[in-house]
């Protein structure tokens, strides 16, 4: 009987059953609500963290003579694997959602986004050095990791490594900070709207009026080859992940899979064919695909997350990770409100875009009740990925 219940046992602790599992009991928990509140899919990476410490104590046990592993070196890297495919669904349905008014709404706007992408980066990286020379105990690619670990830029910490002293104190400051650098600005997005006692529906409204673009019909009859759009949305991987592994001579600078998957759906939403074939996808299958790929990412990202927490966590360390998310973030949005004077929507968006957050724009389309703040986040993100990438190599190199 025992070794039937280990058998039992062995089959349903696959890695299958712990993907789905944490997605579940993410959803039970997300949709929680304490006083209008509630985590929604930011639960998910709340569970698959609770499980990455848990494993990180118990990584594997013994039951009828079998050894059940629950969390090692190759399960690590399937997680990864899992977050890189979610990261490739859910940012290039954002960028296939606003790829069709993104480019034809360059604006005085868009150069505040821009420059906020910088800006945040800018904040962050003088808070790291700021640090570095205030504690000498600091080394630099422990605060690196930090920096990028609460800025949760996968971008950033894989640029941080090629030029670490020693890559494994940057990886370790990267999961230190990663858990507050997601929570943080995940809350932050839905609780201030709530203290500034926003009126939502208004605020939408406006900013769908702000926002209104013609777009275009093709020209010409089109040919689709599939009637949920698969073949346009994994072109747009496919095209994004090319454009990603583009290296720059001199930097070695690339804007990887997040940015290049970003760019390929924006390319793909603003032109809405090839040749002769539709490109055009039905809003429905990109709601699916962003909020699949959304949770796949929290669940990759947020397990190992977990584990390197415990690992490596160290009170003071934690302090400067949270600092390192929150004052970025706060200034962000002080300038983008009364320097840049963007509406509550549209600063939140480039917050997220500024902060690199995956999982804070989920939160706020879900917050907004529409997808159209994703335009914020599509404009900020690639100036603030290609910021953190060079401000860690050059921290790194000058430190």
């Amino acid at each position: 009987m025992v070794s039937y219940f280990a058998g039992i046992t062995s089959s349903t602790l696959s890695f299958i059953f712990v993907v789905f599992a944490i997605g579940a009991l993410g959803y039970l928990v997300g949709g929680i609500k304490v006083k209008g509140i509630e985590l929604g899919t930011a639960g998910v990476l709340l569970i698959a963290l609770v499980y990455g410490i848990l494993v990180h104590y118990v990584p594997s046990f013994t039951m009828g003579g079998k050894t059940i592993t629950l969390f090692d070196s190759a399960i690590k890297s399937n997680f990864g694997v899992v977050s890189n495919i979610g990261t490739a669904l859910f940012v290039t349905a954002v960028g296939l959602i606003a790829g069709p008014k993104f480019f034809r709404s360059f604006n005085r706007k868009t150069l505040a986004y821009i420059l906020l992408g910088i800006i945040i980066i800018g904040i962050g990286a003088l808070t790291t050095v700021l640090f570095v020379l205030l504690d000498k105990n600091l080394s630099a690619d422990m605060a690196i990791g930090l920096l990028t670990g609460g800025l949760t830029s996968t971008p950033g910490l894989s640029a941080a490594k090629e030029v670490a002293k020693d890559p494994d104190q940057v990886v370790a400051g990267y999961g230190i900070a990663y858990l507050f650098g997601v929570l943080g600005v995940v809350l932050f997005v839905q609780l201030l709207p709530k203290i500034l006692k926003v009126n939502m529906k208004e605020e939408v409204a406006h900013f769908h009026a702000a926002n209104a673009i013609t777009i275009p019909e093709p020209k010409g009859k089109l040919i689709s080859l599939d009637p949920f759009g698969f073949f346009a949305f994994f072109f747009a991987v496919a095209l994004g992940c090319f454009i990603g592994a583009i290296k720059i001579p001199g930097i070695n600078f690339s804007l990887g899979n997040s940015g290049g998957t970003l760019l390929g759906g924006l390319i793909v939403g603003h032109f809405a064919h090839i040749a002769k074939i539709d490109c055009r996808i039905k809003k429905e299958t990109l709601n699916f695909m962003r909020e699949l790929g959304l949770v796949l990412f929290l669940i990759g990202a947020g397990v190992p997350g977990g584990v390197n927490f415990v690992a490596n966590v160290k009170i003071s360390y934690f302090v400067y990770g949270a600092v390192m998310t929150l004052l970025p973030m706060i200034l962000g949005y002080i300038i983008a409100r009364y320097v840049f004077h963007l509406s509550i929507l549209n600063n939140l968006g480039s917050i997220t875009g500024g902060m690199t957050s995956t999982p804070a724009l989920g939160t706020l389309i879900a917050t907004a009740g529409t997808d159209e703040v994703s335009s914020a986040y599509a404009a900020t993100y690639p100036f603030a990925l290609v910021s953190v990438v060079l401000a860690a190599k050059i921290i790194l190199m000058v430190m």
